[in-house]
C-alpha cells in the first residue's frame, strides 16, 4: 500500500503506519521524532513537507554534512511532484546565487553553517519560513549552528514549527530537555522496535560480544608504561592536586579534573609558582601515558607505535610540549618502545576480525560488512589484513580532515565509495565515526565493533547500520580487563537511561499538552510577539568583521545581540568598532603562534598605525602553560605591546565573553560616543605619506596595499589624478572596472545634495 498525496508521486512511498501517524502528529506542533536508525526518518520529513506545501509554505531542511544534504535533496526531488523547487545550499554555492534561490524556491536543503553565515550577513531572513527540519537533532546543543538558527527563527517568525529527527537525543533528561528547549519542542514522538505500529517493519538483530584475552607478551611493555605513569601521578599527589596515586583509581575523567584544578590555580595567581607549572607538565604527561597504555590494551602494537612516533616528532619540534620531551627521555618509556618494536605479534582482535569476515563471506558470499574502528591507524592496519582474504573486497572509509601522512577522503571520494559499496564492488567497509551518522550507507548483514565506545549515541548509530531491510548481526570485541569493558557497560547503561528518560519526557509532555488551561500557550504567544516586536526595531549598531573571523562563534553571538555584522576583507585588525577603534582578536593559540613566528609585533605596529584607539583582545586560557615558551618571553611581549605600542590588552575566557565585550564597546562608541564606523582609522598625527595613503584608500575598491602601489608608481596624488585608464591598469590588482570607478570619482562634478 502506498501513500496517496497530491505532492507525492504515486506508488513511490510505502505507507507505514508509524511514519504516517508521526507525520500527522508533527503537522501542527514543533515535534521531536526519536526513531531507531534505518526506520525512515527522511520519509517522515517528506510527509511533513508535503503537508506544508499544501499550505503554500516555505520549508528549510537542515542536515549536518554536504553528502547528507545532497542525499536528502535527491530523495525529495525523486519523490515530490513539484518540479525544480528544491534547492541545495552548501559553501560551494556563491552567496549571490543563494539569495536568488532563497527567494525563488519553496524547499531549501542546506548545511546549518551556510544558513548561519547568511543570517549573520543578513542576506535573507526566516520571516517567510514556516517549518525548519533539523536532521540529527541531538546536535542542537551548545554552540552548534542549529541553536543559533533556532534562536533566529524565534525572533523572525511567529507562526513557526520545528521538526527534530534523531535516533538518540541524549542519555539523560537534562540533555534531552536542552534539545527540546533550543528547538521549542512541545510534542515528542518516540518509537522503539517493540511499539505496536513499528513491529511489522522490524527485522531481527542478533547482538553478541566476544571476549578477547590480552597476549602475555604485552605485559612487560604495559608494566614499563604504568611505572612511568605512576611517577607522574606521585608528583601530582605530592603537589596536592591529586588525592591518590593509585593506578586502579585513575582514568581520563580524573586526570581532566586535575587539569581544571591546575588551570584554576594558574589563572587565579598573577605570579604562579613553579610548582604549579611542574604540575601542569606532569598532568599533561600522565594523560599521554594513560592514552598510550589504553592504545596497547585496546588497539594493538601498530597503534601504539604510531602514537609514540607522533609524540617523538612533537618532542623534537620547535615549540613542542614539555610533556612530550619529558616522556621521550624517560628510561621506562624508551625501554617500552624498544620492546614493542621487537614484538612479532599484533593485538588478537586483528585475527578475530579476519576470522569473522572470512566466516561471514563464506557463509553468504553476497554479504555486506562494516567494521567500525575508533582510530584511523587501526582502520588502516585492519584494511591491510583484510586485503589478504581472497573473497574480501575491503575499503577504508574515513573523514575529510587530513592527519599527517593520512590526508583523508574528500566528500566526492566518500560518495563514490558508498556507491561502489552498494554495487558490491566492495563488500567490507572499514569505517571510523564518519560512517556512524546519517549517510545513506546500505543495510549490512554484519556490523563489527573493533572496540566498544562509551557514547550511547554512537553505539546506537553503529548498530543501526544493520537489520534495516533484513535480519542482521552485531559483534562487539571486548578485551578483558581493559577500558573496553568499562566502555561497553557504560554505553549500555546510558542507552537504558536514555530510553527511560525519553519515556518520562513523553509522559510529561503529553500531560502538559492535555492540560485544558490555556495560560501557557497565551504566555508563549505574548512572549513570541514581544520578541518579534523587538526584532522589528532595527538596530544601527554595526561592527565590521574580517571575513577570516567567519568561523568564530563571536560573529554568531554578536548577531544574536542584534548587532549588524558586516564581513569584509580587512588588511588590519579583526573587528572595527568605529573610525578610531580597531580590535585585533587572538585566541591564546593564535597569540603564541604569532609570537613564535615573529608576526606579532608587525601586526601590532600596523594596528597602532591604522587606529588612534587600537586594542588587542586575547581569548582563552592557558597562555602560560599551553606551549613550551619562557614566561619571561610572554610577559615581555605583553609589556612591549602595552608600553612600546601603547595598545591596551583585554582578556576574555570564551567567544561569548568576547562578543559581550565588543557589543558593549560598539553601543557605547556608536550610540553614546556618536562615532561613525569606517574601515579606515584616523590617527592624531599622521606623516605626509600616511595622509597621502589615507586619501588614496578613499577611492573605490582601493585597499591599503593598492594605495601603496599607486603612490609608488605615480609618485604623487597629482600624478595619480592625471592618469588615464590605461595608466591605472598597469598597476597589479587594478583592472578596467576599478580604473573606471577611480576616474569617475576623480573627474565627476561635485553636486551638493
Amino acid at each position: 500500500m502506498y501513500i496517496q498525496h497530491d505532492f507525492i508521486k504515486p506508488n513511490s512511498v510505502e505507507r507505514r503506519e508509524y511514519q504516517y501517524n508521526i507525520a500527522n502528529s508533527a503537522a501542527n506542533a514543533s515535534t521531536l521524532v526519536v526513531l531507531p536508525t534505518g526506520m525512515g526518518k527522511t520519509i517522515i520529513a517528506l510527509l511533513v513537507i508535503a503537508k506544508e506545501l499544501v499550505k503554500n509554505n516555505k520549508v528549510l531542511f537542515l542536515s549536518p554534512t554536504k553528502p547528507l544534504v545532497n542525499q536528502h535533496a535527491q530523495t525529495l526531488t525523486d519523490l515530490l511532484t513539484i518540479d525544480d523547487n528544491v534547492a541545495v545550499f552548501t559553501g560551494e554555492v556563491p552567496p549571490e546565487k543563494r539569495i536568488e534561490l532563497w527567494n525563488s524556491k519553496r524547499i531549501i536543503v542546506s548545511t546549518p553553517q551556510v544558513i548561519e553565515n547568511d543570517l549573520i550577513a543578513r542576506r535573507y531572513d526566516l520571516a517567510k519560513t514556516s517549518r525548519i527540519i533539523f536532521d540529527e537533532a541531538h546536535r542542537a546543543a551548545g554552540n552548534y549552528s542549529y541553536v543559533f538558527i533556532a534562536d533566529m527563527f524565534k525572533k523572525q517568525q511567529s507562526e513557526r514549527r520545528c521538526l527534530g529527527m534523531t535516533a538518540s537525543p541524549g542519555n539523560n533528561l537534562s540533555e534531552i530537555l536542552e534539545v527540546c528547549k533550543n528547538l521549542e519542542i512541545t510534542n515528542i514522538e518516540i518509537r522503539t522496535k517493540i511499539d505496536q505500529d513499528v513491529r511489522p517493519y522490524v527485522h531481527d538483530l542478533d547482538i553478541k560480544w566476544r571476549e578477547i584475552l590480552l597476549p602475555p607478551e604485552f605485559n612487560y611493555t604495559l608494566q614499563l608504561l604504568r611505572k612511568a605513569l605512576a611517577e607522574r601521578l606521585s608528583i601530582l599527589k605530592n603537589i596536592g592536586v591529586l588525592d591518590s596515586a593509585s593506578l586502579a583509581l585513575i582514568n581520563r575523567k580524573k586526570l581532566l579534573e586535575v587539569q581544571q584544578k591546575i588551570q584554576l590555580g594558574l589563572r587565579s595567581n598573577p605570579q604562579p609558582s613553579q610548582t604549579l607549572f611542574k604540575a601542569a607538565s606532569a598532568q599533561n604527561a600522565a594523560m599521554k601515558l594513560a592514552h598510550a597504555i589504553e592504545l596497547l590494551q585496546t588497539q594493538g602494537v601498530n597503534a601504539l607505535s604510531n602514537y609514540v612516533s607522533r609524540m617523538a616528532t612533537e618532542a623534537s619540534s620547535k615549540g613542542g610540549s614539555k610533556a612530550s620531551r619529558d616522556i621521550m627521555k624517560d628510561p621506562n618509556v624508551l625501554e617500552a618502545i624498544a620492546y614493542v618494536k621487537a614484538l612479532k605479534i599484533e593485538h588478537p582482535k586483528i585475527q578475530e576480525i579476519v576470522t569473522i569476515v572470512k566466516e561471514q563471506l563464506t557463509l553468504k558470499k553476497e554479504s555486506k560488512i562494516i567494521v567500525f574502528t575508533h582510530y584511523r591507524d587501526t582502520s588502516l592496519y585492519v584494511l591491510k589484513q583484510l586485503e589478504k582474504i581472497p573473497i574480501a573486497k575491503p575499503v577504508r572509509f574515513i573523514g575529510q580532515a587530513g592527519k599527517e601522512n593520512d590526508k583523508g577522503l574528500t566528500q566526492k571520494e566518500q560518495i563514490d565509495i558508498i556507491r561502489r559499496f552498494k554495487k558490491d564492488e566492495y563488500n567490507v567497509l572499514i569505517a571510523t565515526s564518519v560512517a556512524e551518522e546519517g549517510l545513506d550507507i546500505p543495510s549490512t548483514d554484519l556490523v563489527v565493533f573493533y572496540e566498544p565506545v562509551p557514547s550511547e549515541i554512537r553505539t546506537i548509530q553503529r548498530k543501526g547500520r544493520t537489520a534495516r531491510q533484513m535480519a542482521g548481526k552485531v559483534i562487539i570485541l571486548i578485551t578483558k580487563g581493559t577500558p573496553d569493558e568499562a566502555y561497553y557497560w557504560s554505553s549500555r547503561q546510558k542507552e537504558r537511561r536514555m530510553h527511560s528518560e525519553l519515556e518520562i519526557l513523553r509522559t510529561a509532555l503529553r500531560k502538559k499538552l492535555q492540560d485544558p488551561a490555556a495560560v501557557y500557550q497565551t504566555a508563549l504567544h505574548q512572549e513570541n510577539q514581544k520578541k518579534l516586536d523587538e526584532y522589528s526595531k532595527k538596530t544601527n549598531v554595526k561592527i565590521i568583521v574580517d571575513h577570516r573571523e567567519s568561523r568564530s562563534p563571536v560573529m554568531r553571538f554578536l548577531s544574536q545581540k542584534d548587532i549588524i555584522v558586516e564581513p569584509q576583507q580587512l588588511d588590519v585588525g579583526d573587528y572595527i568598532i568605529s573610525s578610531r577603534i580597531g580590535v585585533e582578536r587572538k585566541t591564546v593559540d593564535d597569540f603564541l603562534n604569532s609570537l613564535i613566528e615573529g608576526k606579532l609585533f608587525v601586526q601590532m605596529k600596523n594596528l597602532r598605525t591604522t587606529y588612534s584607539r587600537p586594542l588587542l583582545l586575547v581569548e582563552g586560557d592557558g597562555l602560560l602553560t599551553k606551549r613550551n615558551i619562557s614566561h619571561n618571553a610572554i610577559f615581555g611581549s605583553l609589556v612591549s605591546i602595552i608600553v612600546d605600542f601603547g595598545i591596551p590588552i583585554i582578556t576574555t575566557h570564551t567567544p561569548q565573553e568576547t562578543a559581550d565585550f565588543l557589543a558593549v564597546m560598539a553601543h557605547r562608541e556608536q550610540k553614546e560616543g556618536d562615532k561613525a564606523i569606517a574601515i579606515r582609522g584616523e590617527k592624531t598625527a599622521k606623516t605626509i605619506s600616511e595622509h597621502q595613503q589615507f586619501l588614496v584608500e578613499g577611492l573605490p575598491n582601493i585597499s591599503a596595499v593598492l594605495a601603496q602601489r599607486l603612490l609608488q608608481h605615480f609618485g604623487s596624488i597629482r600624478s595619480l589624478a592625471n592618469a588615464s585608464e590605461d595608466d591605472l591598469c598597469q598597476i597589479q590588482g587594478i583592472g578596467k572596472n576599478i580604473a573606471a570607478d577611480i576616474l569617475k570619482i576623480l573627474n565627476a562634478e561635485y553636486l551638493k545634495d
